[in-house]
């Protein structure tokens, strides 16, 4: 099974790098191929050109190793925290750049682009890993949690990916080294729950 991760965070100490970390350990115990992608570290570049808009577009060298990256995934875990109910810079212009028509979705014949897309990623399980400095009841009463709706809904659904779970850790900057190390567990729990073999997609 191949695991595309996706890190979101530009400070190399971050527990998003942690949760990234573990969640590849765990997939290599299992015999997983786990390809891990730190986009700050990378260099990704977020901005969209307009010369990438077309379908048949010519890609940057990086940014066509992810789409066929993606293309080939089995399963796929997003970590980043939630800044101002969104992901960072760097997450957004990954879905940009690289969940593109032909990669990612495709409209039927006859739809200009105005239609429900069909999703072109295989049949996989997705995890996303949040992290946030807002208690969780705050999240849910006044904000509502935009990114549930964001990644299950408005991103992973529309490119094809059904079986979607998620959890936000908090609050980060409280937190201590033991609940950091029992949230790292149960990072590591879920990723062996959710792709080992009998796990259905």
């Amino acid at each position: 099974m191949i695991v595309s991760i996706i890190l979101g965070h530009p400070d190399p100490q971050s527990f998003n790098h942690a949760i990234a970390a573990i969640a590849q350990r765990t997939l290599l115990d299992m015999g997983c191929e786990a390809r891990l992608h730190d986009l700050c570290a990378e260099g990704f570049d977020p901005v969209l050109p307009a010369t990438e808009t077309a379908r048949d577009a010519v890609l940057s060298p990086l940014v066509e190793q992810h789409c066929r990256e993606i293309r080939e995934a089995d399963g796929l875990i997003i970590v980043h925290p939630n800044w101002w109910g969104m992901p960072p810079a760097v997450m957004k212009g990954w879905i940009d750049r690289v969940l593109r028509p032909g990669v990612a979705y495709a409209f039927l014949p006859g739809d200009g682009g105005e239609g429900v897309p069909v999703g072109l990623l295989k049949p996989m399980r997705a995890m996303v890993f949040n992290t946030s400095n807002t208690p969780t009841q705050r999240e849910q009463d006044v904000f509502g949690d935009p990114l549930e709706r964001l990644w299950r809904d408005c991103v992973l659904c529309f490119c094809g990916v059904r079986a979607v779970t998620r959890r936000m850790f908090s609050v980060i900057c409280t937190s201590t080294p033991e609940q950091r190390a029992a949230w790292l567990s149960e990072v590591s729990e879920n990723v062996r729950r959710e792709f080992s073999p009998t796990a259905a997609a």
